[in-house]
């Protein structure tokens, strides 16, 4: 079964996440703080990974670069309440070191385009 992994620091959104993940076809697993999320990404090695960008204890471009040194090749999504820009901004960055940034959602996200996304994930991106 294909693997996504959710690092997000509110609850309620990486449970929502997960569920939509689920409902996609992945296993899915939630963790809610930086190290948590280093350590999933060693042990489950995921095809999909949900990033949250703003987080209180580490933000999302420290776990892009994360990701690059540990050759990650999992599509990514990124999810913030930044605004769009920045959003762009962090895929272009995690696309020039060498990740597959597969789409970016801002905060608030809605179920139709979260499951679009990680259909997106699926077909494009973790071949």
């Amino acid at each position: 079964m294909k693997r996504f992994l959710i690092v997000d620091d509110e609850p309620a959104i990486a449970r929502f996440v997960q569920h939509v993940a689920r409902d996609c076809g992945y296993d899915a697993t939630v963790t809610g703080d930086a190290n948590a999320f280093m350590d999933a990404v060693a042990s489950h090695e995921p095809d999909a990974v949900s990033l949250d960008l703003a987080m209180p204890s580490c933000d999302g471009i420290e776990l892009l670069r994360f990701l690059a040194t540990a050759k990650c090749r999992a599509g990514i999504l990124l999810i913030s309440g930044f605004d769009e820009r920045v959003l762009e901004t962090a895929g272009e960055l995690g696309t020039a070191l060498g990740l597959r940034i597969c789409g970016t959602l801002t905060k608030p996200v809605r179920a139709a385009e979260l499951r679009s996304a990680i259909q997106r994930i699926d077909q494009e991106c973790t071949r």
